[in-house]
């Protein structure tokens, strides 16, 4: 049932504004919580930590608060108008009003993706109760994307909690059965543990992270254990072309690891909008 009556052309165009501002603070997100981690981290190894160090200010979720947005060179606070999703960057020609130190275009791309991205899960899924979860999941997908490219790291923060959204989602009429739920992510932990273990008895080496394990589980947890096969293929596939790619046209150095993540993360994004249709596609042209 539609969350609320109003014209298709008017939801499109909130989700498309609500996406682009998520997005501006999925940026500092992405910035910030390995931050917060390494500081943790950091402090957890030093023999007191209940004293007072600039690690300890990380704790809890003050990280994204404190200190407010500036520029990492001159320390200029960046403005309410400086800080307008994608408009600001174009104003300020991608340069910090103060110094003119280059800002990446990676912060827009990502405003621009978030919310080209909610408004296409607004589209497909509709303005319903039901794409307010599936759109946390998605801004969830994008921060560990990005935070998996700069650091290879996949943070339990954000994973544990999007896998557990997924099964209440599918407790109250979501995808699929509760049961196939939770099968979903025992069965998408499991199956990765097993290779990585068979992997490393074989080569003596780690192919990929416990943070990988848990990204599938959510998965999962989300589509059920049905679709993770064709989640694991497309993402293997995905991963191959592109390491390929990359080897070929930038000399990319091929021991160089990848991280899984964001080929799992589009894998599971194409099976969240047309998965049913590919497997019913396979079965047929396959004849079974």
């Amino acid at each position: 049932m539609p969350l609320i009556e109003l014209p298709q052309s008017f939801i499109l165009g909130c989700a498309l504004l609500l996406g682009l501002v998520v997005g501006s603070f999925l940026n500092v997100l992405i910035l910030r919580l390995p931050r917060k981690m390494y500081a943790e981290h950091k402090a957890s190894c030093t023999e007191d930590e209940s004293e007072e160090t600039p690690a300890n200010r990380w704790f809890g979720l003050d990280y994204l608060i404190t200190p407010s947005s500036h520029c990492p060179k001159c320390n200029h606070l960046i403005r309410a108008w400086q800080n307008i999703p994608i408009i600001s960057w174009l104003l300020l020609r991608g340069k910090c009003s103060n110094c003119s130190t280059e800002i990446s275009i990676r912060y827009p791309v990502i405003e621009a993706v978030t919310g080209l991205l909610t408004l296409a899960v607004v589209w497909h899924f509709g303005a319903t109760s039901q794409t307010l979860y599936i759109s946390v999941l998605f801004w969830g997908l994008i921060s560990l994307t990005v935070i998996d490219i700069d650091e290879q790291l996949l943070p339990d923060e954000l994973t544990l909690p999007l896998l557990w959204l997924g099964l209440i989602f599918n407790f109250s009429n979501g995808f699929v059965s509760l049961e196939d739920a939770v099968i979903g992510a025992i069965a998408g932990y499991l199956s990765l543990w097993f290779v990585f273990q068979v992997f490393r008895l074989i080569t003596g080496k780690e192919g990929m992270g416990y943070g990988d394990f848990k990204l599938f589980a959510l998965f999962g947890a989300w589509l059920g254990w049905q679709l993770l096969p064709q989640i694991l293929l497309l993402s293997s596939l995905l991963g191959a072309i592109i390491g390929i790619s990359l080897v070929l046209i930038q000399g990319r150095d091929k021991h160089q690891p990848l991280p899984f993540g964001p080929y799992l993360t589009l894998a599971g994004t194409i099976a969240f909008f047309w998965g049913e249709q590919i497997n019913q596609a396979y079965w047929q042209f396959s004849g079974l």
